[in-house]
């Protein structure tokens, strides 16, 4: 039965190459945070690690787990699958440890609709224009033009679920975007007052949708 000691679920989301990831991993870095491993079938980069990144694992074995109900969440993005196992989250919550989401909005909305009793928090990241946007894309991607243009196009898709999270956040500059996240983060969990400019949000998706 959770208490008021257990940990806080906390989601971030973003368009490909906004920096939900980065900023996850330095939130990881501070006390009592823990970032959820998700499964996945897709192939290692080059850099991630396999059981500390990502679970690794091909599609047989991942539809399996969708089978025995396992996953919090799942979701299909850019051909591969991607989903968070339900029993270690719980197992963290109720030690205490916030648990940080690295998923896209098709998660963000199913981890809302399970109703769990722990606290939620949900962000979602946007780049300040498409044209630092596609600049990001295209540093990650040198070398293949077509999957710069397929992420530029599903960014004019996921940005439109804005509305569904707690808070947008504008990654212009990574360490003012990381302190306001810890800012809204702490003001949830205390009932503080809260800098947040929802106007100014809604301006900014405008720019981008147009």
């Amino acid at each position: 039965m959770p208490t008021s000691n257990d940990g806080v679920m906390i989601i971030l989301s973003s368009p490909s190459g906004a920096g939900k990831t980065t900023l996850v991993s330095l939130l990881s870095k501070l006390d009592n945070f823990e970032t959820s491993i998700s499964h996945t079938t897709r192939q290692p980069r080059f850099s991630e690690k396999p059981n500390k990144d990502y679970y690794f694992i091909n599609e047989e074995e991942f539809q399996r787990l969708i089978q025995n109900q396992e996953f919090l969440e799942y979701a299909k993005v850019f051909n591969n699958l991607y989903g968070t196992t339900r029993t270690p989250i719980i197992d963290k919550l109720n030690k205490g440890i916030n648990v940080l989401f690295d998923i896209d909005w098709q998660g963000a909305d199913q981890i809302k609709n399970k109703g769990l009793d722990y606290k939620l928090i949900t962000f979602f990241i946007l780049p300040p224009s498409k044209e630092v946007l596609f600049e990001r894309l295209s540093n990650r991607h040198m070398r293949d033009e077509l999957i710069v243009k397929e992420r530029m196009k599903q960014f004019s898709r996921d940005v439109l679920h804005w509305i569904n999270y707690d808070y947008v956040v504008i990654n212009e500059d990574l360490n003012i975007c990381y302190t306001k996240i810890i800012n809204l983060i702490n003001a949830e969990i205390n009932n503080g007052s809260k800098d947040y400019d929802v106007e100014y949000i809604r301006k900014h998706v405008e720019k981008l949708t147009i």
